[in-house]
């Protein structure tokens, strides 16, 4: 079992996790983990014996220069972090690899985390590969166990069957234990499906702030995912055919969004807006 190094007694707790690999197209969920990380100075409080969930062979440990003078090894793991929000709510945040063998433990050992730091509530973050526009705003599809949760926050419901990562798997050890958890999923356009994603990134971010109900200083994200908008366009321009491509999934979003959903998304955008101009 993991063994926590000085935390202190948490405030309502919810944790925000999510996995490089399967589960992350453009590095987009693991973006936001580190956005809020950094932003949030949070402290590492825990981490995975990575000896008992990945083949080194497949997800091998990097070398890297300390201090520019002594050479370290880093090993793929799952890394937990802390963070007090400014509203006094704690926050735990879950970095992690998708493991290589023994999902079932894996999860079991991060809910019995979860569940030994008094966490309640459960935020799953993923990114998967879409027919979708990068001219159009990004899907955000979610699901919950809780009744509802996915109306109330406006979210497309995820209707996916087959093939599922470790999300998949977690998200199902969660609800087992009783854990209120919803997972959310940003569609990235396939044809441009390197990382980094920071359009992406930033549409994830926004519903974590709808969901915890706070306002997160965003940086330099707007500024490049506006950047990788206009430099996407200027590859589809060298293009006639990615051009073209591009202008069929425009028309087969438009025909599909409905007016008053995009009324919804403008309102909370103003929301959004406003609370920047007066956090208090």
């Amino acid at each position: 079992m993991v063994e926590l190094e000085s935390v202190p007694e948490l405030v309502d707790p919810v944790l925000v996790a999510a996995f490089e690999g399967w589960n992350d197209a453009g590095e987009a969920a693991s973006g936001v983990i580190q956005h809020l990380e950094s932003t949030w100075e949070a402290v590492p409080i825990a981490e995975l014996d990575p000896d008992d969930y990945y083949d080194f062979q497949v997800t091998r440990p990097i070398v890297e220069m300390i201090d520019g003078e002594t050479r370290g090894i880093t090993w793929p793991t799952t890394r937990i972090s802390w963070a007090r929000l400014p509203n006094g709510r704690d926050v735990v945040l879950v970095h992690g690899i998708e493991p290589n063998m023994r999902w079932r433990s894996f999860c079991r050992e991060l809910v019995g985390l979860m569940l030994e730091l008094d966490v309640r509530n459960v935020v799953l973050l993923g990114a998967l590969l879409a027919d979708a526009p990068h001219t159009r705003p990004v899907p955000v599809t979610g699901a919950a166990s809780e009744a509802g949760l996915v109306n109330t926050l406006h979210l497309e419901p995820a209707r996916y069957e087959g093939p599922t990562g470790i999300l998949g798997v977690l998200q199902d050890a969660c609800a087992k234990a009783d854990l209120d958890t919803v997972s959310l999923w940003a569609a990235v356009p396939h044809y441009v499906a390197q990382p980094p994603s920071p359009k992406a990134t930033l549409a994830l971010l926004r519903r974590v702030e709808d969901l915890l109900d706070v306002t997160v200083p965003l940086g330099e994200l707007p500024e490049e995912a506006r950047a990788w908008e206009n430099g996407v366009n200027e590859l589809a321009e060298e293009d006639s055919e990615v051009a073209e491509y591009v202008r069929t999934l425009e028309e087969q979003k438009d025909a599909t969004e409905l007016p008053e959903a995009s009324g919804d998304a403008i309102a909370r955008e103003f929301e959004r807006y406003l609370r920047r101009r007066d956090p208090g």
